[in-house]
This record gives structure tokens, C-alpha cells and sequence, in this order.
């Protein structure tokens, strides 16, 4: 269990959360492992299937306490409240920023400045720690890029002009991301991003990291109240969840990069488990993706010192942190979002 922004996370799928008097209790096994004060919460989120006992359900309802209930792996199950005027508020805030243009476009800047500015830091590391396996000075030009890119999408005036700055650098980025894949390069050569469909191993498993990323953002959404289908940047359609989408930008390079160039460099996976198809889609076989959902699980323990609440966090954490911070900004709690800048 961990407690982060008066937000009480349950990480573990066996506990069982009751109430004695004005406390919350987590069990597991039978065995009390910890309790907190339930008037120092504002949410409660349960990673597990076991539940809570009616009387917390209760209790979170009297008190205005979210109690949000996701699967281990962190797929958004319910959400249960009491008296709605908090999250009508906020999410009435939320839709009023997302029309308004020069509010949506400053939002969507900063979720951009930190896109960049994690993936130039990547670019900075390798040159730091591989400098004599890459070739350094193309490495060095693109982070270079990416430092004035940073620049021009602090002076966007549109964004379409914001869009187009990011590709800029998103393509100058993956310019150079072969140059991260420093073993089985002969298994995951990169030429370049695709898609719909991927057209490589490596993209194969970006994509997939991606949508992996996007649910657990999308969950971390739902948890604090905002609505994860109206964003700022992404436009808006139906089914399409835009909100998760800008938020993801910020944490692609770090948490979904990094990961899939960890899988490859540590030969954690291997080029046997792809197929390609008659229209060259290459796909991951049900071995191979079950071997990654476990590293994925393996990879959210890991823990970090937030760069905004310098506390120790797990990185499967970090969505619900940036989340908690989204909406405090968006109540008037924060001056600014405060983005997620890895170094």
C-alpha cells in the first residue's frame, strides 16, 4: 500500500479493505498490514479482486472518498462515489478548458515540452553511457534538435502549428533510434516508425508497449474523475480516448521507449517470435506477448524518486501521480500542470 496525494493505492491483488471506526484496514490473509485515517483521504484505489467491505463502501460514500476498483494489471473495473458535485466540477472545468483554445493550447504545449524533453534525455544517456557503440555525433545533432525544437513549441500559436513542430522532432527522434538498439541489431533493424501496420519487430513492439500504455493512463484518468475521451490536443471523436492520448505523450520516451530497447538490449525477447504477412504487417506471436506483459508487470515495481513530489514511487505509479496532478491543476489547486521530466 502507498499513499500519494492524500490518494490511497492498494497495490496488492490479495488485500481486503475494511473499516474499524474511522480507520481504513488492509488485510491480507486475514492479517491487518497497515491502516490510514479515512477523513486523510480523498480516494482509495484497489489493484486486486477480493473488494471492500460494505461498510468502507459506505463510509467512502458518506464522506465524498472515490473508491475505484482496477484489475492487478491495472484495467479500469468501477468507480464508486458518493455525492457527484466534485466530479460534475470537475469535469465541467475539465470541458470548458478543452474548448477554450488558449487554455487547451498551453496544456497541450506542456504535455509536448515534456514528450521532447524525455526523448532528448534518452538520446543523452546513450551518448553518456554508449558513447563508443553509437555513432555520437549524429546522436549528439539530434538531441540538439530536439533542444531547440523545445523552443518553437514553447512559441506555438496554433495546434497545427504545435502538431507540426512535434512531428519534426518525433521524426528526428526515431531518425536516430536505431542507434539505441545496441544488440540483435541484424533481428530489429529500424528504419524509421510505422504503424497501421508495423512494419518491423521494433515497431511491433512499440505499438504494443503504446496501447499498454494508453489503457493504464486511461484507468489512472477514470481513478481521479476525469473524463478520458476529451482531451486537449488529440481531437475528439467518438471511442477515441484524446484525453489519455495527451497525457501519454509526455511518458511515451520513458516508460514505453526505454522499456521496448531494454527488452531487445537485455535479449529478453528474440526475432523468432514474429510473423510477417502478405501486406508486410510484422506481429508478435501469443508466446512472445505474453513474455512481454510480464516484463511490463515486472517493470511498473520498479520504483524512482517522482521529479515533481520527491517521493519514492513504483513507475506503474507515475500515470495516477501525473493523473492526481492533471485534475489539481484543473481545480485551481496548481498554478500549472506539472509535466512528468525524466532525466
Amino acid at each position: 500500500m502507498k499513499k500519494l496525494l492524500n490518494t490511497l493505492y492498494v497495490t496488492s491483488e490479495n488485500s481486503y479493505l475494511g473499516l474499524d471506526g474511522e480507520n481504513v484496514v488492509v488485510y491480507e490473509e486475514k492479517e491487518e498490514i497497515g491502516r490510514l485515517p479515512l477523513h486523510n483521504l480523498e480516494g482509495i484505489v484497489s489493484f486486486g479482486y477480493r473488494g471492500v467491505s460494505p461498510a468502507l463502501m459506505g463510509g467512502c460514500a458518506e464522506r465524498n472518498v472515490s473508491l475505484c476498483f482496477l484489475s492487478p494489471q491495472g484495467k479500469f473495473l468501477a468507480r464508486v462515489t458518493g455525492k457527484v458535485k466534485g466530479n460534475v466540477i470537475l469535469r465541467q472545468r475539465q470541458y470548458d478548458g478543452s474548448r477554450d483554445e488558449g487554455e487547451s493550447l498551453e496544456l497541450a504545449k506542456t504535455c509536448i515540452l515534456g514528450k521532447i524533453y524525455n526523448a532528448r534525455w534518452i538520446l543523452e544517456r546513450a551518448i553518456r553511457d554508449h558513447g563508443m557503440q553509437i555513432d555520437e555525433e549524429r546522436v549528439k545533432e539530434a538531441s540538439q534538435y530536439l533542444k531547440n525544437s523545445m523552443e518553437l513549441v514553447r512559441g506555438s500559436v496554433s495546434k497545427d502549428q504545435l502538431r507540426g513542430y512535434e512531428g519534426e522532432a518525433a521524426s528526428v527522434y526515431f531518425g536516430v533510434f536505431d542507434q539505441l538498439i545496441l544488440q540483435q541489431k541484424k533481428d530489429f533493424l529500424f528504419q524509421g516508425r510505422s504503424r497501421r501496420p508495423p512494419l518491423d519487430p521494433v515497431n511491433a513492439l512499440l505499438s504494443f508497449v503504446y496501447t499498454l500504455l494508453t489503457n493504464t493512463v486511461t484507468a489512472a484518468l477514470e481513478t481521479v474523475g476525469l473524463d478520458p475521451y476529451v482531451g486537449y490536443l488529440h481531437t475528439d471523436r467518438p471511442g477515441r480516448a484524446s484525453l489519455a492520448l495527451d497525457l501519454i505523450e509526455e511518458l511515451r520516451p520513458v516508460l514505453a521507449d526505454r522499456f521496448v530497447l531494454s527488452l531487445i538490449n537485455k535479449r529478453i525477447v528474440s526475432g523468432k517470435n514474429f510473423t510477417r504477412k502478405e501486406n508486410g504487417a510484422v506481429l508478435m506471436d501469443a508466446e512472445l506477448r505474453k513474455k512481454v506483459l510480464t516484463e511490463w508487470q515486472n517493470k511498473k515495481k520498479e520504483t524512482l524518486t517522482h521529479p515533481y513530489l520527491k517521493e519514492k514511487v513504483e513507475w506503474g505509479m507515475v500515470p495516477y501521480v501525473q493523473a492526481m496532478l492533471l485534475a489539481r491543476y484543473l481545480r485551481g489547486d496548481l498554478d500549472g500542470y506539472p509535466v512528468f521530466l525524466w532525466k
